[in-house]
């Protein structure tokens, strides 16, 4: 084999390129070592990173006294606007009409107004009925004895039903 030169012609023998090889693998070598040992320091210095913010397992927390007061004022509140919906009880209602008539419905509800303006009545819509029912009775007797005069006005479909009751309704 022939160097080719500018200045002159040289021949390499095998022993010789056998030496140029092997340095050229050396070099490579030695650059992929470098490559390695690079990445292992990366890798440590990430993990050490990770380590560090893991110091303990205890957190603090400074409040404000002033929150106390907040929960406390909420609590008050909550207190009175909900008042309303614990004034129910298991109780009876009379169970006037029930009707897919909606003009029947009311005309009921007005002849139940004109007799009986002591009771508090309530029309609902349960797909595809009208009902109408009166009255907030805790004990059955009491509604029984309302049942006797309402069966004057509608001689037939009212009887006592369960249902839940408000203890003191609000006046209409």
């Amino acid at each position: 084999m022939q160097c080719k030169c500018s200045d002159h012609k040289r021949t390499i023998n095998s022993k010789q390129r056998g030496y140029l090889v092997s340095g050229l693998h050396f070099a490579s070598t030695l650059k992929m070592r470098f490559m390695k040992l690079w990445m292992l320091a990366i890798c440590v210095f990430m993990s050490l990173l990770s380590l560090a913010q893991t110091d303990s397992n205890n957190v603090v927390v400074h409040k404000d006294h002033r929150i106390d007061l907040l929960v406390k004022k909420q609590i008050e509140i909550n207190e009175v606007t909900t008042r309303n919906s614990r004034r129910s009880a298991h109780g009876y209602r009379i169970q006037v009409i029930s009707t897919n008539n909606r003009t029947k419905a009311l005309e009921a509800k007005t002849r139940i107004y004109q007799r009986f303006p002591e009771l508090k009545t309530y029309l609902m819509y349960q797909s595809p009925f009208f009902k109408l029912k009166v009255g907030n009775f805790l004990a059955r007797e009491d509604a029984e004895e309302y049942l006797q005069d309402i069966l004057v006005l509608f001689p037939s479909g009212v009887y006592v039903v369960r249902d839940t009751v408000e203890v003191k309704p609000e006046i209409n």
